[in-house]
This record gives structure tokens, sequence and C-alpha cells, in this order.
């Protein structure tokens, strides 16, 4: 209840009389560091919580005038779209309609090796840096920063080691439970399960039976036939239940869903870019049909934004290559586009990254920990301050705290797209094996190798050979 009470007063909602209405019954109105309280609420909680989300979901927020969901609406103001009649949206207008950004360089420049080189980068890179930031999802910064100095690793350049960890840090800052045995130094040994991977994963397959006709129905059936609820979170979560319950999508993301707005749709839209390579709008369509089964306005943008990063990051040869292209396809006036200008502003007006993250934690600390906003304003600083650097740029990523593994997990996607396989340092590639764990049929142990040539192969299907 607390985040959704924070996120209807961050959207300009009027709810003081819902808070005052749960604090009546005995319920904690402010967010809490986890999605979820550590003790049950009472039967009458409950029961005030549903009406109090339902009244929340009724209420307007002002801001939906600057932050569309509708794609339409999305089409008229983001500059990639240019202008072009409404149709559909589960039509992609040609390459000629949408338009790409006139920098990037193309596909055919690079080849089909060259291409297949990329893409396998972009899946490694993006399992490497999703690895590296496992062991430390939750921990705060300052948290990260003392375990680090502990073991005599600050600024962090490499995998994180409970090796010489004093206990008494240990205590404070305790590893992800979860990750700490499968990625630490000491005891890599392929790439763990983690949804970060999984969605991507799962998109791929949903791409090589759907093509480019896929829809948010076709994700949907996807998530039920495919993915266990177990290995969904926050407003994935919300949505899976919606789903049981009979309810359809985009309502799914609507209906008593306090998480809307973040970060679990922008972990999912890679592959929609690696399949159109150079072509970031055509890419940004595809991961607005998968982002609002889940989620909506800002939280829609981030896949977007990543989506056609992605699609730039294969035929582009700069950061600021990849980050024109996200910002061409998000309404230029909403606050996911603030977040990147923002970020983009921060190396003329910051010694180094650390001052550059105390001002990105004055404007959005007050967000929580798994939020789009405050992460994307941190991944973005760190692809700026890492200069195109892999190590460098994903090591800055999770040293920034809050998401540690989706940040990391994106910035080494972009970075080994821009790079591929060829060029990633061979520390952040060996440990993996080629090999990545998961709870998805028919993906447990594929390789990087693999997944790069069936992403290259449905590129060629329905987008470009």
């Amino acid at each position: 209840m607390g985040h959704a009470l924070h996120r209807a007063v961050d959207d300009g909602v009027d709810v003081a009389d819902l808070r005052d209405r749960w604090l009546a019954v005995g319920g904690h109105p402010e967010p809490l560091h986890s999605g979820a309280s550590s003790t049950p609420g009472t039967a009458e909680q409950r029961e005030v919580a549903v009406e109090i989300l339902d009244e929340i979901d009724q209420r307007p927020a002002p801001i939906e005038t600057t932050e569309p969901t509708d794609l339409d609406a999305i089409r008229a103001v983001a500059p990639a779209f240019g202008v072009r009649p409404a149709g559909p949206a589960n039509q992609l207008g040609s390459a000629s309609q949408l338009g790409s950004v006139n920098q990037l360089g193309s596909v055919n420049q690079l080849g089909s090796a060259g291409l297949l080189d990329r893409i396998h980068g972009a899946w490694t890179g993006r399992a490497a840096g999703c690895l590296l930031g496992k062991p430390v999802e939750k921990i705060p910064r300052r948290g990260i920063r003392e375990i680090l100095e502990s073991t005599g690793r600050w600024p962090l350049t490499g995998w994180f080691t409970a090796e010489g960890l004093s206990p008494e840090v240990a205590a404070r800052w305790p590893w992800n439970r979860r990750s700490a045995p499968t990625s630490l130094a000491e005891n890599i040994d392929g790439m763990p399960e983690d949804d970060d991977l999984n969605f991507p994963m799962l998109n791929l397959s949903l791409l090589e039976r759907h093509g480019a006709a896929l829809d948010t129905s076709d994700v949907a059936q996807g998530w039920l036939a495919e993915l266990p609820a177990g290995r969904v979170f926050t407003a994935e979560r919300v949505a899976y239940r919606n789903l049981l319950l009979g309810i359809d999508p985009p309502a799914t993301a609507r209906v008593r869903n306090p998480f809307q707005d973040w970060i679990g749709a922008q972990i999912r839209g890679d592959v929609f870019g690696w399949v159109f390579p150079g072509e970031p709008a055509r890419a940004a369509e595809l991961a607005w049909r998968d982002a609002v089964l889940s989620h909506t306005r800002n939280g829609v943008y981030g896949e977007m934004f990543v989506a056609a990063a992605c699609a730039a990051s294969l035929v582009g040869s700069t950061v600021d290559d990849i980050l024109d292209a996200g910002l061409s396809v998000v309404p230029p006036a909403s606050r996911y586009a603030a977040a990147v200008r923002f970020a983009r502003s921060l190396p003329a007006i910051c010694a180094d990254f650390e001052a550059a993250v105390d001002l990105i934690e004055q404007r959005y600390g007050h967000l929580h920990w798994v939020h789009v906003l405050n992460n994307t304003a941190l991944m973005v600083t760190a692809l700026v301050f890492g200069e195109g650097d892999f190590g460098r740029s994903v090591t800055l990523a999770v040293s920034g705290g809050w998401d540690t593994d989706s940040n990391g997990a994106t910035v080494g996607s972009l970075l080994g797209g821009l790079s591929g396989l060829s060029s990633l340092p061979e520390y952040w590639v060996a440990p993996m094996r080629n090999r990545v764990a998961s709870s998805l049929p028919g993906y447990d142990g594929i390789g990087f190798d693999r997944l790069a040539r069936r992403t290259l192969a449905v590129s060629g299907r329905i987008g470009v050979t």
C-alpha cells in the first residue's frame, strides 16, 4: 500500500483521504524496502487495501497528458516515428516510414559475420553485467563501497569476492542470499539463472513463433505457458496474477498494480532491438507490445528506450549513438526523457562519477530502489562516464547501487553490442563458460553462441538479413 500511495502522489494524484483511511486500520503509509511487508496484514487491512487500490486506479493522473501510454500518442511526440498516419498497434511500419537515427551505420557495412559478432557480444555482455551485480542486489551504494573497501577492491574493477571481507562488514551488509553462492569470483561457474536473462530468452522464443506480428496477448500466453510464476516479481507478478484472474491486457498493467513505473519492463526489451539493428523505432514498437502487459508510462518508456538503444548498439560506434537512439522513441516531455538528459549532462558539471551519483541521489533518492527513473539515470551516467569501455562501464553501474544486476545487465548489453564479442575482455567472458542456467523450457545450459545465431535468424526473417 505504501508503494501505491507514494506512486499516486508522485503522479500528482490527491490521495490524502485514502492515506488517512489506511492509517485508520493500522496500515504503514510509507513504501517499504521490499515489495511486501514482513508480516501479513489483518483481514480488515486486506479488505481496505483492495478498496483503496481500486480507488487509486479510478483517479486520473494529470501527468497522463505529457506521459501517454497509448502507442499512437507516443508516436505523435517521439521524434523517431516522424509524421505518419495512426495505425493499429499490432502493425509495424516499414523502415522508411519509421525512420532511423541518421548517424547510425548500416547492417550492410557489418555483413552477416560482423552482425553475428555484435549480437553475440550483446548477449554475453548482458550476462556478464548481470552476473557482476547479482551478489550485491538490494545492498545500497554505501554498503557496496564498504564491502569493497573491506576487501581492498575499491573502486570496483572486477568480480566481487568474500575473501578478506571483515565479519563485521559481512554481517552489516550480507550478500544477496540467492546469488552469492554462484556469483562471487571464487564460485562463478557459468551464468546462473536470472530474470534479466530469462525475459530476453523468452522473448526470443516468442519472436521465433510469431515474428513481427507478436502482440501483447501472445506475450501473455507465453508467460502463462513457459514462465514460472515464482520467477517474476513486482509489476510482472501483479500482471501474472491479473492474467490468472481472467483480466485481459493491457488492463493487466493497471489493476491494483503500484509497480507500473518500476524497472521490470526495461529488462525485457533487448532482443527487440537485436532483431531490428539500426531501426530504433521498429524495435521500440515491438517493445511497447511487451511492456504494456505489466507497465504504463515511464515503465513502458524504459523498455522502448532500451530496445531502441540495443538496435543502435549493433550498428553504432559511440555511446552517444546509443543514447540518441533511445531518446528518439520516448516522449520528450516525460520524466523518463528528463532523467536521461539529466544523466548525460553530469560529466560537464561533476568532477567524477561519485559526484555525479551524489546528484542523482539528491534528485531521485526518494524513489524505490527498483523504480525505473533513478535506475535509468544511474545506468546512463555509467555509460557516459565509462566512455565505451566495457569493464569500466559495468563496474560503475553496479557500484552505484539500486538495481545492480539489472543496471549491469543493460549497460553490458549495450556495450557488448557496440563492441562485439571479439572485443570483449576475456576476464568478463571466460567465467561464464558459454552457459546459462534457466528454468525456461529448452533453455537450461544454452550457450550465448547459440542464442546469437537464433537471434540473427529471427532478424533475417522479420527485419534484415
